[in-house]
Formats: structure tokens, sequence, C-alpha cells
């Protein structure tokens, strides 16, 4: 298991890419113009997004009691007359700068439910509490081309990490694509009866009622999702057991990390954790389950020689939680008509799989396998939480906020007043998106100048931590 990994690692190694004339005019007319100092520092704001929302308008600080303005911005004297925030897209394959961010988030928020964060009221408690790294598996539709740990493939060849055959069946003509996108569509169903089954699961290995369980202790979890090559979800979760008032509190002395073990592969396994799909057409009736492969195993709040540490668990959570189904070949945006994926090259075995989503949107209207079929089917969250498990995205981003904001009533002199006594008039419209090409390319240079002064940082707090005996 990888720490968190450095989106621009492998970019700094390779030779810088040619620009077209084009492009190498355009950024040309952007770098001397007059106003450029002022577009990068907007687009370094942004952390260099790929496609920056454009916004047009002002805003007033005054005050209250005298309605003297204070100060007053407005995007007239900005470069093009507009501000450019970040797009905020969580999608490294559309925007690397914004899902760099949106990692460090997920990051934050599993590590806070293994480490605890008195920030937001969760106690370094959690770490005596039963914690697991569990990974639920997609069934087999049929077999494709793999590595296995020992031998070569099933067609006899011994495939390279990056070959293209990974993944893909090896008789398209048997294997089951209908099967694969309707489980696909209906894993979030599945994931939530797993979730009912565990409870009754641990109420029954601890020897309790079921209604009873509530009252000794509470099920938390962060969870994300991944795509294998073959377009088959997994989902990776962390299961923590907590006291009757969430993480705050212990759990019984009886609710242990082998209970938790126990349970999990019980409900995993158990009949009521299925999901029948109706028959349609041509289509047989389905019933769903996990998969065979079931991987559970303890986090370890401190390196022992295990990979399952909180520090690599946040990071293959966060890892993931910027991916969809691109490494399967598919588009990451919604596909309009099959003659795209002629123009974009996908590969056969996801061209079945979006074909497949097609012909069954018809038989099953309500699943909208169409609208998802960039997905390969699956339309839930990528990432999702229970209520305890620890905070929230949307706390996280509200800090930066804030923070960002007590920034500039610093610079503007607002930072001795109340609150209460400015009043804070804004106007704002949208205006356009995107950059120009030239205007790409230098913003993509931002976001690699600023990824390597995090690089760089982390590894010289890295080193500071290591030897932190001789500071």
């Amino acid at each position: 298991m990888a720490h968190r990994p450095s989106p621009s690692k492998q970019k700094r190694s390779m030779p810088a890419p040619q620009l077209d004339p084009t492009v190498l005019g355009d950024v040309l007319r952007v770098a001397s113009a007059s106003d450029y100092t002022r577009w990068e520092d907007q687009i370094r704001r942004t952390g260099g997004c790929a496609d920056p929302v454009h916004l047009s308008g002002w805003v007033t600080h005054k005050d209250k009691a005298t309605g003297a303005t204070l100060h007053r911005y407005s995007t007239a004297y900005e470069p093009g007359g507009r501000l450019r925030i970040a797009c905020g897209n969580r999608r490294a394959s559309r925007c690397p700068s914004c899902a760099w961010t949106y990692a460090g988030d997920t990051y934050h928020l599993i590590r806070a439910g293994l480490a605890g964060d008195d920030r937001r009221d969760i106690t370094a408690a959690v770490r005596d509490h039963p914690r697991v790294f569990t990974t639920l598996t997609a069934p087999s539709f049929g077999p494709v081309h793999n590595r296995p740990d020992r031998g070569t493939c099933r067609c006899g060849t011994a495939h390279a990490s990056d070959s293209g055959d990974l993944g893909s069946a090896l008789d398209p003509e048997t294997y089951d694509y209908a099967g694969a996108v309707l489980f696909n569509n209906h894993a979030g169903e599945l994931w939530q009866r797993f979730t009912t089954r565990l409870r009754r699961e641990l109420a029954i290995h601890a020897g309790i009622p079921r209604r009873e369980l509530g009252d000794h202790l509470r099920v938390s979890f962060g969870k994300v999702a991944e795509f294998q090559k073959r377009g088959a979800l997994h989902f990776h979760a962390v299961v923590r057991l907590d006291g009757p008032d969430g993480p705050c509190t212990p759990p019984p002395p009886w609710a242990t990390v082998d209970l938790l073990t126990d349970a999990i592969r019980a409900a995993a396994a158990h009949s009521y954790t299925s999901v029948s799909v109706p028959a349609a057409g041509e289509q047989p009736a389905r019933t769903f389950r996990w998969g065979r492969q079931l991987d559970v195993r303890p986090v370890k709040a401190f390196g022992d020689g295990s990979d399952v540490t909180e520090q690599a668990v946040a990071s293959y959570v966060a890892k993931y939680a910027t991916k969809a189904a691109e490494n399967t070949g598919t588009l990451d945006r919604r596909i309009g008509e099959l003659a795209e994926l002629d123009r974009h090259r996908v590969p056969d075995h996801t061209r079945r799989l979006i074909t497949a989503c097609r012909e069954l949107d018809s038989l099953y209207p309500d699943r909208r396998l169409w609208a998802w079929a960039h997905m390969l089917g699956f339309r839930g969250h990528f990432s999702s939480k229970s209520r305890t498990y620890s905070t929230t995205l949307g706390a996280l981003r509200q800090e930066r906020a804030d923070y960002r904001a007590s920034q500039e009533a610093t610079v503007l002199g607002l930072a001795d007043r109340e609150p209460d006594t400015v009043l804070v008039l804004t106007d704002w419209q949208y205006v356009g998106h995107g950059h120009t090409p030239g205007e790409g390319a230098l913003a993509a240079t931002i976001a690699r100048d600023l990824q390597t002064n995090r690089e760089t940082a982390r590894d010289v707090l890295k080193e500071r931590n290591s030897n932190e005996g001789e500071w």
C-alpha cells in the first residue's frame, strides 16, 4: 500500500512537451501582456487550476454605523475584467490541481477518524477502538487477462504491468458485459445491505438482541470505490467500532478487532447481502453478491512492519478519491453518442461495457444506465462516510475559506473590527470558464511549480520529524 501519490513526479521526469506554433504564439501574447503579473497571481491562487471559473462583479465593505466605504473591489481592473476561481473538480483527469486539494481533504478526513483531531472534536482515543481496513470485491463475469503472482496469464503470456490487454476478456463472446454493468449500477445498494447486515452480525457475535446493539456501540466507516482494469468495482473501507455516543466514547470490552473481523466476513457472505435484478427482455434475472475475495486487516496506530498503518490507509483512500473509471479507457465525462468512442479510441473491452449500458437502458429505465455509461453503470458516490466517522469535506473547505477570509481581512485592515460592524455587499455573475491554449500551457507550468514546492516542503518536514532529536 503506497503513501499518498505525488501527481507531478512522473511529469517532472519526462522531457518538456514541444508546443505547437499556435500555442506558443498565445503563450507569448499572455506573457507579454501588461497585466500578466496580476493574471499569474490569480492562477497561483487557484493552485494552477486547469479549468477555472470566471466571475465578473464587485464586493464592497461598509461601516454599518456610518455608512462609510471601508473597501471596494471590482473585477473591472482585473485581466479581461474577470476573476478566476478554482473549478473544484475532484477528477485528476480533469484538473490535477483541484484533485490534489480534494485528495488532501479526503486524506485528513480519513486520518482524523483513525488518529483523532482535537480541532474537529475527535480525540486520539479512537486509536484504541477496533479498526479494520476491508476490501469488498466484485464477482467474476468471465476470465480476463491478468498478472498472477505466480506463473503466467491463462492465455499463456506474461503480461507487462502496462499491457493494454490487462483486464480485458479472454473470450469477449462469452463474457457477461451486461452483468458487469448491472453489478456496478447496484453496488451502492449492495453496500447498504452489507452495512445493515454487519450490525446484525455484530449483535449475533456479541450475544445480544439486535435492537439493543445501539445501547452498546456504534459502527462508523469511511469508504472509497475503485475500478479494476476489468471495469468492475471494489469498495475499500475503514470500519471502526465506537461507544454508543460516537467516537468520543469507548466501545465495550467485548467489541474487539477479531469480533469485528468475524462479523464483516459473516455479513459479506450472508444471503441477505445481495441485490436481485428482475429479468427484462432477453436478460435473465440476476442476484448480485460480493466476490469471493474479501480482505480484512486491522489498522495499526504506528509502524510495526505492517503496511496497514493510519497514514498508509488514509493515503490509499485519498488516492482513489480523485479517480474514476479512467484506468479502463473510458471517458471522464458523459457520452452523447457511441461515435465518441471511436474518436477517443476507447479499448474494445470498455467499449463493450459502454455499449451494454446503452442496450440495457431501455430495459431498466429507472437505473439510468446510459446516463452513467462513462462510469460503466456506476452512479453512486465515489467516497462516502457514516455521519459520526469524522469531520466532513464541507467543514474542511469552510476551515480553509475562513483562513483565507482572515488573511484578506488583515490585508484590508479590517482584522480588528467586529464582524457585525461591517456590512458586506456583493454582486457576482458567471461569465465563462477555462483557458486559452497559451493560458493553459502557462497554468500547467504554474501548477507543476506549486507541486514541486509542496513536495519539497513535505520532504523537509519528513526529514525534520525523523531527526527530531537533532532539531
